[in-house]
């Protein structure tokens, strides 16, 4: 009897974790789609920089531009991967509890609200970026 209870517990708790596990699938796409822009701006910038040729005025601002998209992509990348890094520490307390028989649930929703709290902050940079992105192009275009 004492081994179906366990099983039953370890059920719930995978029906738990599922959420969290979603949320982990989604993060990784958009990790991925951050780490393209990045390297993206950083080859840009590497062109710019080993070109010759070019007005240096329109060169240096651009160049700055490239900088600042990469700093706020590196904060898109840094606060969607704490907030990744959480989810599996919600998903692996939840099973260190049902092990030990504590209820985790104070401790659980306190990290998946940091997680979540990361993880928009991360998009909201991210939004930023494609913001100064999107800015330079129409600059361009006039």
């Amino acid at each position: 009897m004492h081994e179906l209870l366990n099983i039953t517990n370890v059920a719930n708790v995978i029906q738990l974790a599922v959420a969290p596990a979603f949320i982990l699938t989604g993060s990784g796409a958009m990790l991925g789609v951050m780490a393209g822009r990045l390297a993206r701006v950083v080859d840009r910038f590497r062109d710019l920089h080993q070109s010759g040729g070019w007005d240096h005025e329109k060169k240096s601002l651009e160049m700055n531009m490239l900088l600042r998209r990469s700093r706020w992509i590196h904060w898109a990348i840094t606060l969607s991967t704490i907030s990744a890094l959480l989810v599996c520490v919600v998903i692996a307390v939840l099973f260190a509890a049902v092990e030990i028989g504590w209820n985790p649930s104070r401790i659980v929703s306190l990290l998946f609200i940091c997680a979540m709290a990361s993880l928009v902050l991360g998009l909201l940079c991210f939004l930023r970026e494609i913001a100064l992105s999107t800015g330079t192009i129409e600059e361009l275009s006039v």
